[in-house]
């Protein structure tokens, strides 16, 4: 089976581990709380790919993450640090001028 070159940002934030259940994670995208390489994510099935950066706030702090590989399965705690890469804000606004 080939890899996806998208993936809904739900079900990412779900297998990565960053929210704990997928409503949860529908619920963060829906509410426009969420960035996707700059621009507001309102809905659920926007698409994510590898090299994009996500920010928005967890528990009150800004997490900026940048996309580094495309899950198949919700996996474990280990797995799922694998797919993404924290980065500090300077980065962030670096990443979004290339």
């Amino acid at each position: 089976m080939a890899e996806a070159e998208t993936l809904r940002i739900d079900k990412f934030l779900w297998f990565a581990r960053i929210a704990k259940t997928r409503s949860q994670a529908q619920e963060l995208a829906e509410q426009g709380r969420l960035r996707l390489g700059g621009r507001v994510i309102d809905r659920a099935h926007a698409p994510v790919r590898v090299g994009d950066v996500l920010s928005f706030a967890q528990r009150g702090v800004v997490r900026v993450l940048r996309v580094d590989a495309l899950p198949v399965r919700r996996g474990p705690p280990a797995e799922a640090r694998a797919l993404y890469a924290e980065l500090p804000e300077g980065q962030a606004s670096a990443a979004r001028a290339e």
